[in-house]
């Protein structure tokens, strides 16, 4: 396994711009912000980003403003979402072999998780200002 280069999907945030733009400058929250530093800074393979409108987006997709989380979503259409985002990512990774890391909560991630042999989650169960905090220590 390639732990050296892993592979991060961070989630989408909340707060975006009003006008479309690149994934990565779409959301501007310092959560945000600061979890794409991060992934910046593993030197990762490939960086992902999880939205809850379009799915598996590389940092450079061009996408739109939306308002959409999975935490309202039904479950057939979370199952939908995960399934659309597994396709994509088994497009773009190894499931088996690549390592991955994953800045996203638990709505965005615990559908995927079953399908990949190697990952992380080095904010699991930290709260919204513990990961502010992580992110800050992680980023200087």
């Amino acid at each position: 396994m390639d732990i050296t280069s892993p592979i991060v999907c961070l989630s989408c945030v909340k707060s975006k711009k009003d006008h479309p733009c690149a994934a990565k400058d779409m959301y501007i929250s310092p959560l945000f912000k600061g979890m794409f530093s991060y992934a910046q800074s593993q030197q990762p393979k490939k960086i992902f980003i999880l939205s809850a409108k379009y799915g598996l987006l590389k940092p450079d997709d061009i996408i739109e403003p939306y308002e959409k989380t999975l935490k309202s979503m039904k479950a057939v259409e979370k199952r939908a979402w995960t399934e659309n985002v597994l396709q994509k990512l088994q497009q773009e990774a190894n499931l088996q072999t690549d390592h991955f890391v994953f800045l996203a909560g638990m709505p965005y991630r615990e559908g995927l998780v079953s399908y990949i042999k190697s990952y992380e989650i080095p904010m699991e169960g930290l709260s919204f200002g513990r990961q502010l905090q992580w992110l800050a220590e992680k980023n200087v």
